[in-house]
């Protein structure tokens, strides 16, 4: 199959992509719109950074493809698939199926001038936008994400994110150990972790008289995988106007990447 752009999927990547989609059964008058297109439109939304309205006309109408990429933002379809594959591909790498360690970062992006909703200043990074904050295991992939305000704390955003994997927790039953950087460090903070989640946080430190670009051990993973988004452009700024619709770009994302690694 010859593809028309180098975002879209080859036919066996959007027939994996398929198969874990579990279309509800048709209610009134039958799909007329190509669903294989559908998702090529998205990916080219998010690869490109066009807005909705500028896709090409050889996709279905930008109303339509917005449609369901909302529907499958609400009803949960792109993250439920996203952990399937992050499953599957753990495994074909040769590891367990869920992690037992993790690396937790935070990154800090603008937001386009008409969003308004969860904005703020993050006076570290001189930035105004969201911040994101991230888990992923010791291969680079997702475990949660959770985008908030730039200018919500370190250790505050980071709560909401491990409670938010906490309460899923049959998701990651081996979890033990998370490293962080310097930002999540604290007595408190530590403590709270250890309390609440029953995981151990380990701080990894920048040594004090390096210069320039340095490889954290076992923290690295985190920023390789900001690299791999940073490949979309949709993502280098945050267009959206709710948060949840910034998360879903983001496990789409990371489900491209590992559909392109499976098939």
């Amino acid at each position: 199959m010859t593809l028309a752009y180098a975002s879209e999927l080859t036919l066996e990547q959007y027939e994996l992509f398929l198969s874990l989609l579990n279309p509800a059964l048709p209610i009134g008058r039958p799909r007329t719109v190509n669903l294989m297109q559908v998702v090529q439109a998205i990916l080219y939304v998010l690869s490109s950074g066009c807005a909705w309205r500028l896709l090409p006309d050889s996709y279905p109408p930008y109303s339509t493809v917005y449609y369901y990429f909302r529907k499958w933002r609400n009803d949960g379809s792109w993250k439920r698939i996203h952990d399937h594959l992050v499953q599957w591909v753990r495994i074909t790498a040769d590891h367990a199926a869920t992690p037992s360690a993790a690396s937790l970062d935070s990154q800090s992006v603008p937001t386009a001038v008409m969003v308004h909703q969860s904005v703020g200043y993050d006076a570290g990074k001189h930035i105004k936008g969201r911040k994101r904050f991230t888990l992923v295991d010791t291969l680079g992939l997702l475990i949660a994400v959770r985008v908030v305000a730039a200018n919500v704390p370190e250790r505050q955003g980071a709560k909401q994110l491990l409670m938010q994997v906490h309460q899923e927790r049959q998701r990651v039953p081996r979890l033990a150990r998370i490293w962080v950087d310097g930002g999540f460090s604290g007595e408190d903070f530590l403590c709270w972790v250890m309390d609440t989640c029953r995981w151990i946080i380990e701080v990894v430190l920048r040594p004090d008289q390096a210069k320039g670009f340095v490889l954290l051990p076992k923290r690295w993973t985190v920023e390789r995988t900001y690299g791999w988004l940073h490949w979309c452009r949709r993502l280098n700024v945050d267009y959206e106007r709710l948060p949840a619709s910034s998360e879903a770009f983001i496990h789409i994302a990371m489900i491209r990447l590992m559909l392109r690694r499976l098939a």
